[in-house]
């Protein structure tokens, strides 16, 4: 259907696939509609690897825990918006036949992103042209996870474009975080970030510029961005098809560190690269989860990234950490980046090889009038100016408005040749380099680099329009292909975390009055936010995912350990609470 008539297409598919979605939840069996019982509750919080010990030994019928599962699925669904596809009736029958319960995942019911490929279901990223279009084989991603015994039973919420911190497109709605509605969990992988935190099990979501790190930051959960070619990813729907400046890689998120660890290492030693020829060979190495955890560890901390300055609530968790490891008995010392490749020069970097298309791909499906991201829309409208226009309007913003940092993003922003694009290319490896030398030399040689995940707790519904750009603490990483995980410290205090003076005055005084830092800032206001989630960046190097697990064992012991002053209480974080 030719524009502008295909907005009438975008309307049946809307209204067709949430009365499909609503019409699943409504007719499930009525075991997934009783209340959660506290044996529920306990199979919700006994580790995976006791649960697969029960189900191989028929303690427990893994038809037992998927109910369980449906029956957060059907709460959190409610309560949050967090699920696209439902895969229930279909689980309870691949129980009988296609999953392996000798394997190391028997039983246990895993949440995938949107864009993973199952059969039978679309993968729509939000986008009304693909819908109902389901697939007609797994993609090896679900092959694998049938194969280790995993049951896959629900898919979750995405932003349309996956390049932003809001779950929300025109097909499904908004996905709400769960500990304040008004909020976003998170995204790209952000309705993975709001079952888990609601008592979901696993889930599998992908990481181009912080995709898991941030809904685990902002949800409350735990998530570990592996390096390219160290988890699967073949078998999955993107909407920048053939993008490989900054590689998106799929990786794990779980409700507790604990299943994290397991998880990974099932997956791992399922032999991936069986299933995906992207996978390297490279086996599970429990000696260097051990030895992370053995020793007093020498620790970088990255408080900033020069851009967007933590706010209170984000330098308390920071701080709070420091201490608590400290107290332990590691050494952390502030870190400075390496000369000529700061996070900012590689904010830059990334963002022009991510967008290296002019905001093309992720454009390109849209039917006419159809609502995409907020933040997407910003970025398409810098990439599409003419460049005499995005010239004069870099001008304006370095020496007019005095604003260094959006006039060095926005300068080169825009669609690339590929002879323009080559260079850029060859400037990730020299960045890349620079950083393995620096690591390298005296006086780092850090085990990790402790940071935050994101400046700020999780901002309100539709800020991205003015915080697109504010993801300095993640994309980092991805631009390096560094190992990261994330795990919870606290929560947003109303008083405790409240700004002193006006967030402009605060800026000014820091010295990061920048048009970034102030569309992040603005949305700050620690009252509205109280209850929110705090939480760390452990950031390792490349193909250091066993280390890094180790590491963040180590950071959340201490965090038990360590008794606030001002409470006497331990910083332990506490889960949200299943009802």
């Amino acid at each position: 259907m030719l524009p502008p008539f295909d907005y009438f297409a975008y309307r049946r598919a809307r209204t067709q696939k949430q009365a499909e979605r609503a019409t699943r939840f409504a007719s499930l069996p009525s075991p997934y509609h009783l209340r959660i019982t506290d044996a529920d509750k306990h199979i919700i919080d006994q580790p995976i690897e006791e649960l697969v010990r029960d189900i191989q030994g028929s303690t427990i019928s893994p038809l037992t825990v998927l109910q369980t599962y449906g029956k957060v699925a059907v709460r959190a669904q409610n309560r949050t918006n967090c699920i696209t596809e439902l895969l229930l009736p279909e689980a309870e029958s691949w129980l009988e036949s296609d999953i392996n319960l000798k394997g190391p995942l028997a039983g246990i019911p895993v949440s995938l992103k949107d864009t993973v490929q199952v059969k039978g279901f679309d993968s729509t990223l939000g986008y009304s042209v693909w819908a109902n279009k389901p697939f007609q084989e797994d993609g090896p991603m679900v092959r694998l996870l049938k194969d280790a015994g995993a049951v896959p039973y629900a898919k979750t919420a995405v932003p349309m474009t996956l390049l932003s911190f809001e779950s929300a497109n025109g097909l499904w709605g908004h996905c709400c975080n769960p500990h304040v509605l008004d909020y976003s969990p998170g995204g790209s992988t952000g309705g993975e970030g709001a079952l888990l935190a609601q008592g979901g099990r696993i889930g599998i979501g992908s990481d181009v510029a912080g995709s898991v790190r941030v809904p685990a930051a902002w949800s409350g959960i735990y998530s570990l961005r592996c390096s390219t070619g160290r988890w699967p990813k073949i078998g999955v729907s993107t909407s920048m098809p053939g993008q490989e400046g900054i590689p998106s890689v799929f990786s794990p998120m779980a409700r507790t560190l604990n299943d994290l660890t397991y998880f990974t290492k099932a997956i791992i030693g399922m032999q991936p690269w069986k299933y995906d020829y992207s996978v390297h060979p490279i086996s599970w190495r429990k000696e260097l989860e051990d030895e992370a955890q053995s020793k007093p560890l020498r620790i970088g901390l990255m408080t900033t990234d020069g851009v967007v300055p933590p706010t209170p609530a984000i330098e308390r968790a920071i701080s709070t950490t420091v201490a608590a490891l400290t107290e332990a008995g590691h050494a952390v010392t502030e870190i400075t980046t390496p000369p000529n490749a700061d996070p900012f020069t590689g904010l830059n970097l990334a963002s022009q090889l991510l967008n290296s298309d002019g905001c093309h791909h992720f454009n390109a499906n849209l039917r006419s009038f159809e609502p995409s991201d907020p933040g997407a829309n910003q970025l398409s409208r810098f990439a599409h100016l003419p460049r005499p226009l995005r010239y004069l309007y870099y001008l304006y913003v370095r020496y007019i408005k005095r604003d260094k940092v959006l006039a060095t993003l926005i300068k080169d922003f825009g669609p690339k040749t590929s002879a323009a694009l080559w260079p850029l290319v060859a400037q990730r490896e020299a960045f890349r380099a620079t950083w393995h030398k620096w690591w390298d030399a005296e006086p780092q040689q850090f085990d990790f680099i402790l940071c935050p995940a994101n400046a700020t707790p999780a901002l309100p519904h539709k800020a991205m329009h003015d915080a697109v750009s504010s993801c300095g603490y993640t994309f980092l990483w991805n631009l390096l292909d560094y190992s990261a995980g994330v795990l919870p410290v606290g929560h947003v205090d109303a008083v405790r975390d409240a700004l002193v003076t006006p967030y402009k005055t605060t800026l000014k005084r820091l010295g990061n009055d920048n048009a970034i830092a102030r569309g992040a800032w603005k949305h700050y206001d620690s009252m509205k936010m109280a209850g929110l989630p705090t939480a760390v960046q452990v950031v390792g190097r490349r193909w250091q995912e066993e280390q890094v697990l180790g590491y963040m064992a180590v950071v959340e012991k201490a965090l038990e350990q360590y008794r606030d002053p001002q409470t006497g209480q331990s910083s332990k974080y506490t889960l949200l609470e299943i009802d």
